[in-house]
């Protein structure tokens, strides 16, 4: 490693690793930072995207993909089952290959890159983070850089360092866990989300195949509901009840944050993407897609602020109003839709399900299934049609 860097990124995932590409394809020296030993392991991840939206982005590699997805299936409380999303495609990715790849391609595009470097503490000069101190490989280094891009997952300490905002109240991080399961009896070419306050209270239950019979089956709930029953509980349950036979191969667990975005993403010499900067959708908890977004904003606004000699916050504020147009409205809508759909009693989850079987299985699509939700909402739905019809 070199003493100095134009950029460094602290976090190899989805969101560090294009952050690392674009801001090298844009001219930064750039120093990408992994503290496991391997990138892309371990893998917290449902590993779901949408299609279009992933090759948008990237040049999507068919060894990334586990499974191509052709439809959703809504069930509730009561078990009543609704097929939804038609024409909506996706993929269920192999989240070690996929992460491995974005890293390769900020590698391509110029950045140095470092795993098993685990990132203690920052540097500062006259009160601007000016750095970061790194342990690799045994030993302790301290390397300069213009810019430090936080991208280190939620647990981020980057930005607290910083002085950056970015606790998540209790009740606004998703407690989760999912096993990969084999040997289960699936639909392999369609998601499964089921609903209701005893599969998975204030949040969802997912089953996305991998196999023809194998799939991740994870849940979320809302962290102040896991302080009464954990989620490992209500995931071991469901899996006891519908999948007696199954062969578990693999299990993680960790949180998500579900709430408002960041108030702010920047500060004097450093920048948040990615979960650290509370980038996932409320909502879904999705984050692969966003962090990708936020990574080729970040990435480009830091190179360009870096050439003008100006790391200030204020250089770096165009990050935060090109991330805002891209999701972070996006983002919001989804937080209020939340904070609705997610007090739904089991009665009321099993009416919407009766009300959506009326509509024709290829007028199930996202924004129909959230207008039926929230008719009692109509300017949600107004701001919902915004964003779902444009």
């Amino acid at each position: 490693m070199k003493e100095r860097y134009d950029v460094i990124v602290a976090g190899a995932g989805p969101a560090g690793s294009w952050t690392a590409k674009y801001a090298a394809e844009n001219g930064a020296s750039v120093l990408l930072l992994e503290k496991d030993g391997e990138i892309g392991v371990p893998v917290r991840c449902a590993e779901g995207v949408a299609e279009k939206s992933l090759k948008d982005l990237v040049d999507v590699n068919p060894q990334w993909i586990a499974r191509t997805i052709t439809g959703g299936r809504l069930v509730a409380p009561d078990g009543t089952a609704v097929e939804s999303y038609p024409d909506e495609r996706g993929y269920v990715l192999h989240r070690k290959l996929f992460d491995a790849d974005l890293a390769a391609m900020a590698a391509k595009a110029g950045a140095e890159i470092r795993t098993k470097a685990y990132v203690f503490g920052l540097l500062f000069e006259n009160g601007r983070v000016d750095g970061v101190r790194l342990r690799h490989l045994g030993h302790d280094y301290s390397i300069r850089s213009s810019l430090v891009i936080g991208a280190d997952g939620v647990e981020s300490r980057v930005g607290r360092w910083a002085g950056l905002e970015t606790c998540t109240p209790h009740h606004e991080m998703e407690s989760c866990v999912q096993m990969t399961l084999a040997n289960i009896p699936i639909d392999p070419d369609v998601v499964e989300f089921r609903f209701g306050h005893h599969v998975a209270p204030g949040g969802y239950l997912w089953i996305f195949p991998k196999g023809p019979k194998s799939a991740n089956v994870g849940l979320g709930i809302s962290g102040d509901k896991a302080s009464r029953k954990k989620a490992l509980y209500y995931l071991r349950e469901f899996v006891e009840r519908n999948f007696p036979h199954a062969g578990i191969l693999s299990m993680v667990a960790g949180g998500v944050p579900a709430g408002q975005s960041l108030k702010s993403l920047v500060a004097d010499g450093i920048m948040l993407v990615g979960d650290a900067a509370r980038q996932t959708n409320p909502l879904t908890g999705g984050g692969i897609i966003n962090a990708m977004i936020a990574g080729r904003i970040a990435g480009r606004v830091a190179a360009e602020a870096v050439k003008d000699g100006d790391v200030s916050a204020a250089r770096l504020t165009p990050y935060e109003k090109e991330w805002i147009k891209a999701e972070g409205r996006n983002n919001d809508l989804s937080y209020k839709i939340k904070r609705v759909v997610y007090r739904f009693s089991d009665h009321e989850l099993n009416e919407i399900a009766r009300m959506l079987l009326k509509l024709p299985p290829r007028k199930r699509t996202a924004f129909n299934i959230f207008k039926t939700a929230l008719f009692r909402h109509p300017k949600l739905v107004l701001d919902a049609a915004r964003v779902f019809v444009s």
